[in-house]
């Protein structure tokens, strides 16, 4: 399936507002990609596709992880949004016909992060973040430094969001601390 049959599937099951941020997401990432001598094909999937599972709502999230085989706990049950990564990557295997371990693992991870991200995944979680569309204050500085060390663009999305998720009082995901401390102890252990 090229990009423009996956783009033409992907348009009705999104809202307009989502559908052009998967796109800019997509665009950011092919960019990122040129930069960090990632496959730029694979960082277009990953990047279009990585919210194809974000408009689905309600019972439905729950319902298609029991049929999906995707387990859930406490923090994904109180905040089903967290689930649309790991949906969304089965449903680019599903329905879009991907295979590539690489892309599903960045669609996957793309809301939380994990440890030992690979570039690609660094490449399209960040993008999500950075893509043209997002105005919120801290993404300017992200935008600074993501072409020139990803893995800090990565780290200050990662504290503002945790400190946003604990601001709201609510729970942050243990893949999203286990992704800050992976790349902080990496970095240390290139500075020695």
């Amino acid at each position: 399936m090229t990009i423009e049959e996956m783009k033409d599937r992907l348009r009705p099951g999104l809202k307009h507002k989502r559908f052009v941020h998967s796109v800019n997401v997509m665009e950011t990432a092919i960019l990122l990609a040129r930069k960090y001598g990632v496959d730029e094909e694979k960082a277009a999937v990953a990047g279009l596709l990585h919210d194809c599972a974000r408009d689905i709502k309600g019972e439905q999230v729950f319902k298609l992880c029991d049929e999906m085989g995707i387990e859930t706990d406490y923090i994904t049950r109180a905040q089903p949004e967290l689930l649309h990564g790991p949906i969304g990557a089965r449903l680019a295997e599903t329905e879009y016909g991907i295979s590539d371990a690489g892309i599903l693992d960045a669609i996957r991870y793309h809301t939380t992060g994990c440890e030992r991200m690979s570039m690609l995944s660094k490449i399209v979680f960040i993008a999500d973040y950075i893509e043209p569309g997002r105005t919120f204050p801290a993404v300017f500085e992200a935008r600074k430094v993501v072409y020139n060390d990803i893995d800090k663009a990565i780290l200050m999305s990662l504290e503002k969001t945790v400190r946003f998720v604990m601001d709201k009082g609510t729970l942050v995901h243990p893949n999203t601390i286990n992704a800050r401390n992976y790349i902080i102890y990496e970095r240390r252990n290139k500075a020695k």
